[in-house]
């Protein structure tokens, strides 16, 4: 099925080129959205495409010619198909950090250090890499700046009036997933791709309620906690069928990733962590480091015991120095308990034989009287 669209220019009606109109919501990938707006600047420019879904990311260092065609494509020639990516104001930047200290940050002395880097010159950056310092709050922060970022990019396609789905939020799999791309267009499909249409139609509809906009936890009894189980993402084939040949070289097709930096100097996290203050460092897992940190203590206190305690007996030294877990410093104690209670069994009973000495029982002399 294609539909015209009529533009009226310098008082004449001018009849466009046939374009093709979509089947089903445009799946677009989310973390793609976020961040081409953690990166869109004065600098950089993000279109999104709303026949297809694609990104048109301006490059400048292109050549010329090419930078020129591309104006014409999507400025002159098609300017209602494409739409450009609202850009992060420095007020907006702001209330994400704030929002973020103020919610989620509950150490006092860590809050005040976030707002005073907030209020200071090179806010953005200098809040990375106080959040990238502390792994406990690095966590929180890419959790908190996803969950504000999906609400934003949210609000910004249902003021453009697009229907549209998240893949990530789709339970389809891979060989699905392409094969709704790729009959985007279509108008006769066959019946699997028909039923996933209507799966996608009634997602679409989730997106413009008003649990997207202020998404509540849910009531009741909490789920059981289980153990979480980390599957690879299913990443599909980008398939674009109606993307002009001047457009091409300019299509941001990065691959789908959670960690996006919020940083306008670098493009990665990779090169964050590069350059961060003080040294190229690598980023721990925040599990490793934790056990580490429990490990560190726990031998710091193995060691205070062994200073307080130095003649104690070598079995108790042995538990001591191979103890790993909260469980093993258990175990120490009840064996130290035991085997300091036998010790101090016999010095117990010395002490009691010195307090009360033993009495000796004579037996009485009679006297013989004389007759």
């Amino acid at each position: 099925m294609v539909v015209c669209s009529i533009e009226i220019c310098q008082g004449k009606q001018i009849m466009s080129k046939a374009s093709p109109l979509a089947q089903n919501p445009l799946m677009l990938r989310f973390y793609r959205l976020m961040d081409a707006f953690a990166k869109s600047d004065d600098e950089r420019d993000f279109y999104l495409d709303k026949m297809e879904g694609f990104i048109v990311y301006v490059d400048l260092d292109k050549n010329e010619k090419e930078l020129m065609d591309l104006e014409q494509e999507v400025l002159v020639d098609h300017p209602e198909r494409y739409i450009i990516v609202p850009k992060m104001t420095f007020y907006e930047t702001k209330k994400f950090m704030e929002g973020f200290v103020n919610e989620k940050v509950y150490d006092i002395d860590t809050k005040e250090k976030l707002l005073d880097l907030i209020q200071a010159k090179e806010a953005r950056e200098n809040f990375l890499e106080f959040i990238y310092d502390h792994l406990t709050e690095l966590e929180k922060w890419q959790q908190f700046y996803q969950e504000r970022s999906r609400i934003r990019i949210i609000e910004w396609l249902r003021q453009q009036k697009i229907q549209f789905v998240f893949e990530e939020d789709l339970d389809f799999t891979k060989v699905q997933l392409e094969k709704l791309k790729k009959h985007l267009f279509d108008a006769k499909v066959p019946k699997d791709v028909a039923s996933s249409r209507e799966i996608l139609n009634a997602k679409a509809k989730t997106y413009y309620s008003n649990e997207a906009l202020n998404p509540r936890p849910k009531r009741g009894r909490p789920p059981k906690q289980v153990p979480k189980v980390e599957l690879e993402p299913q990443i599909t084939v980008d398939l674009y069928s109606t993307v002009p040949v001047c457009v091409r070289g300019f299509l941001y097709l990065v691959a789908n990733t959670s960690a996006v930096t919020f940083s306008r100097r670098f493009d990665t996290e990779a090169q964050l962590l590069a350059n961060l203050r003080g040294s190229s460092r690598v980023k721990v897992d925040t599990k490793l480091q934790t056990l580490s940190e429990r490990l560190e203590s726990l031998r710091h206190l193995s060691s205070r015991l062994s200073d307080v305690h130095g003649t104690e007996d070598p079995l108790i030294r042995a538990v001591t120095k191979t103890m790993d877990s909260p469980s093993d410093s258990k175990m120490m104690g009840i064996a130290k308990g035991s085997l300091s209670q036998k010790q101090e069994a016999p010095s117990e009973k010395g002490e009691n034989e010195k307090k009360t000495p033993s009495t000796k029982i004579v037996t009485q002399i009679k006297k013989k009287t004389g007759k």
